[in-house]
């Protein structure tokens, strides 16, 4: 399987879960800050995983792959948007091999609440959950549009920015990186990506009342992707949840951006 490793060469081993869309290449923001507190941070290509393995089979083939990439030894995890969802089903088959859990911008479980009218891809996650042939359809058109300009899906994608998410739509060197990374989540493969959007709109609340891992949860107030309730919700919901951020002015991206130096801080201090 592809990985991607930022930071340190051979520190201590993070694991990074990148969003949906993604790419593992966005972990790149944990490079500098890596490298100071001595953090390898390494992300999986989960969209090149054979798209025949469905549900619990995919989770333990991601849990067997961390294990040898960490020869077993124990490991952190930094899970971001939906990304924090499949770090969660992965812990469930790494009993006692994870340390810590960064869970940043996360989205909860669609069966804990109503919050779907208030998300920004409400309308993806309500296909995929009531129409999953039509929302094959649609990834394969965000995949061409990724292939022919993925100028124009970044615009799509960030018309309903909020917080300092607006800036950073309008910084060169993030629109960069995002069209990079959703070059590579859609144009050739889509099925991965579905297949973790998928997964996400069934139920899935009920794999939290075991989450025993030392669990910090980062947010932004004005997150309209994980919308705030979300990060309550999650709060409550994970026994081991033993801090909550919420930071004033800042949405999905801009969140992660301002999380990373303290999550690097804490993990290198651990």
């Amino acid at each position: 399987m592809k990985t991607c490793q930022f930071g340190s060469d051979n520190g201590r081993i993070v694991f990074y879960f990148h969003g949906a869309p993604g790419a593992p290449e966005e972990g790149s923001i944990f490079d500098l800050e890596g490298k100071r507190h001595d953090l390898t941070f390494i992300c999986l290509d989960r969209f090149s995983v054979d798209p025949s393995l469905k549900g619990e089979a995919y989770y333990k083939a991601l849990a067997a792959e961390i294990s040898r990439i960490a020869s077993g030894g124990k490991v952190d995890f930094v899970g971001f948007s939906i990304g924090a969802f499949i770090a969660i089903q992965i812990i469930r088959h790494m009993p006692g091999s994870v340390e810590n859990l960064h869970l940043v911008s996360a989205a909860a479980p669609l069966d804990a609440g109503s919050y779907l009218d208030a998300m920004a891809g409400k309308q993806v996650f309500r296909l995929a959950k009531a129409a999953p042939a039509l929302f094959i359809l649609l990834s394969y058109w965000q995949g061409f549009l990724a292939w022919i300009s993925p100028n124009l899906l970044f615009r799509l994608l960030f018309a309903s920015a909020t917080g300092e998410d607006k800036l950073l739509a309008v910084n060169p060197e993030f629109r960069l990186s995002l069209t990079k990374a959703l070059k590579a989540c859609f144009v050739g493969q889509v099925r991965g990506y579905a297949r973790d959007i998928g997964l996400y709109v069934q139920p899935w609340k009920i794999s939290l009342n075991k989450l025993s891992v030392n669990t910090h949860i980062w947010h932004g107030r004005d997150d309209n992707w994980s919308t705030p309730p979300m990060a309550g919700y999650l709060a409550s919901a994970i026994p081991g949840c033993t801090s909550t951020k919420v930071f004033n002015g800042l949405s999905h991206y801009s969140c992660l951006y301002q999380a990373v130096p303290s999550i690097c801080n804490r993990l290198g201090s651990a």
